[in-house]
């Protein structure tokens, strides 16, 4: 991970800068794993989020917030009891590790003044928050204890003393010297390849880091050590001295680098980083900043793959479930189809009762309905008299005509439930928040396909934001991502010339073109139904079909379940949905 110990020290500083000395006004637990504290200082409010997750532990000044639970949680709460009202008197890293201090100033029951420190650990999966009291080191309680069954090595409960991460054989390069760089060379396996040699030997480097000192160094990054010349030692000390002097002297210069496509941050740092090039690199005054830009999006993708898991599981078995439903229901059809044979036989039972000895189980009767006046095998049940025979067959026969029409109607309902829960499922695979996965449970609930009580939101109306584009021709084009953003896109923002689109005859977004009374051009409209193909089940296909109308003509049938609709007077675009579209349209962001 790029949050290595040089983009800790960096953030250490910029906290200082601006926290020391104020106080902790609220506190907040938003995820299991993840603190927020609203800090007010010098006039200003800042908003610090320390999180402990296993993919994205991190440290920085936040502009976002998240949904508070409804009820705060035990080590939230005692955050509270400890630290509200506290004044922020130091912030340190340990050494140039990814241990953080925060110490804290506060009154405790009696008003007696007390001394807290809040150790931040950034360590993957052994992430922490704990808290300790300053002059005992004992530890109150952490966001994650550890017991011995989890850690024979180090255990995190309250009441004891509180022991540093068990320290890797690592230098801290902030004191090493040009001695230790080439002992550590001569020591260290030959076949190291180079980059490599620096974030296992040095302290608070990161393999992002390790490599910009070879590019610097101009060696690949991937030489093995033992075939390095003695310049090419020079070389690579210089670079190295070079960038921990910057580190020293608080020289940082925060920035990021996109991908192509400008969709994702594929690396950032407190120091610049040049080996990626200098196209779609962007810089900030702020460390917090760019980690603000980079961790929002990755936490809430990470977050969101947990969190869907249970529900896509849930749909997926219903969805199963449903498919061989309609298998059996088209089976059944088929056989109803196939009723008049019954009758026959019934009637031709009937007709030759004289005929027919018990305890048989099947005769060769002349077929009376057989122009020709051919003979047929008709199948006995050997228990039942000739009689009882028949009243089955008739019986059979009835059902089975009865069944037609209601067969058919079963199928159509299957059918649109199939639909429903594929739809769904596009719809979990479209989330790029939190909250969207939350509409998509009530929905779901309300609906009956998982269990739950659903919440009570202070504004019922309330939607997530839908996606919203603007073409090449300037024309506003917005993409639902689920259902309930489809109903509010189709049902109550779109006007009546606005142009809709959807996928045909499979499940999709519902997609608008805002056209505020002007003339769409065709290759706005083209722009649209590849995103309506792109966000839908038919993504990874070719030749996607699309219908378009306009608003007006699409319509809600009564009782249909929440995003489906019916339309008419349409017409039809076949497009390749491809990630290049978003090169020729503009994202707007939320």
């Amino acid at each position: 991970m790029s949050f290595d110990g040089i983009v800790t020290r960096a953030v250490v500083n910029e906290l200082n800068m601006k926290l020391i000395g104020g106080r902790i006004d609220k506190i907040y637990q938003q995820e299991n794993d993840e603190i927020l504290f609203h800090i007010h200082n010098k006039g200003n409010n800042y908003k610090l989020i320390i999180s402990a997750s296993s993919n994205n532990p991190r440290l920085y000044l936040t502009n976002f917030t998240k949904d508070n639970p409804p009820e705060p949680p035990m080590f939230c709460m005692l955050l509270r009891k400890h630290l509200i009202g506290g004044i922020i008197l130091n912030i340190e890293q340990f050494q140039l590790d990814r241990i953080v201090f925060i110490d804290v100033s506060s009154k405790d029951e009696l008003g007696q003044n007390t001394k807290k420190r809040l150790v931040v650990e950034i360590m993957g999966k052994y992430s922490n928050i704990i808290l300790l009291d300053n002059t005992s080191n004992k530890i109150i309680d952490a966001i994650k204890r550890v017991n011995e069954d989890m850690s024979r090595i180090r255990k995190i409960l309250p009441g004891l003393i509180y022991e540093y991460p068990p320290y890797e054989d690592k230098i801290n390069p902030l004191i090493s010297t040009k001695d230790d760089f080439y002992k550590k060379l001569e020591s260290s396996n030959k076949n190291l390849p180079c980059y490599k040699f620096f974030y296992f030997n040095y302290l608070g480097l990161s393999p992002l880091i390790s490599r910009e000192i070879c590019f610097d160094s101009n060696i690949d990054i991937d030489r093995p050590i033992g075939s390095l010349f003695d310049t090419e030692k020079e070389f690579l000390f210089n670079s190295f001295n070079s960038m921990i002097n910057k580190v020293s002297k608080l020289n940082f210069k925060p920035n990021y680098i996109l991908s192509e496509n400008e969709n994702e941050i594929i690396a950032f740092h407190a120091l610049e980083i040049n080996q990626f090039g200098n196209k779609n690199k962007f810089y900030s005054d702020s460390i917090s900043e760019i980690l603000d830009k980079y961790y929002r999006k990755k936490d809430t993708q990470d977050r969101i793959i947990q969190k869907s898991q249970a529900i896509k599981k849930s749909v997926q078995i219903k969805l199963e479930r449903a498919v061989n439903k309609l298998s059996k229901q088209k089976e059944e059809l088929l056989e109803s189809q196939d009723r008049e044979k019954y009758k026959i036989y019934a009637d031709l039972i009937s007709a030759n009762l004289y005929r027919i000895p018990k305890g048989i189980d099947s005769i060769e009767l002349e077929n009376f309905y057989d122009e020709n006046m051919g003979t047929i095998i008709v199948p006995l049940d050997k228990k039942l008299t000739p009689v009882a025979n028949a009243q089955k067959y008739y019986k059979k026969y009835s059902k089975l005509k009865n069944a037609e029409a209601l067969l058919q109607n079963q199928i159509k309902e299957t059918e649109e439930e199939i639909m429903y829960l594929e739809n769904i499922l596009v719809s979990i695979e479209n989330a790029t928040e939190v909250e969207e996965l939350d509409e998509i449970k009530e929905e779901l609930i309300k609906e009956g396909y998982i269990k739950g009580t659903l919440k009570r939101k202070k504004n019922k109306d309330s939607v997530s934001k839908p996606l919203h584009f603007i073409s090449s021709d300037g024309f506003n084009i917005y993409v639902g991502k689920n259902n309930k953003q489809n109903d509010y896109l189709t049902l109550k923002l779109a006007k009546k010339n606005d142009i809709w689109l959807h996928v045909q005859k499979i499940p999709g977004s519902h997609v608008i073109i805002e056209s505020l009374g002007k003339s769409i051009p065709n290759s706005t409209l083209e722009e649209a139904a590849i995103l309506a193909a792109y966000y839908s089940k038919g993504k990874n296909s070719n030749n996607v079909p699309v219908d378009y109308t306009e608003r007006k003509y699409v319509k809600k049938p009564n009782n249909a379940k929440a995003g489906m609709v019916i339309y008419e007077n349409y017409k039809t675009i076949f497009v390749n949905p491809s990630n290049e579209i978003f090169n020729r349209i503009k994202k707007v962001e939320n």
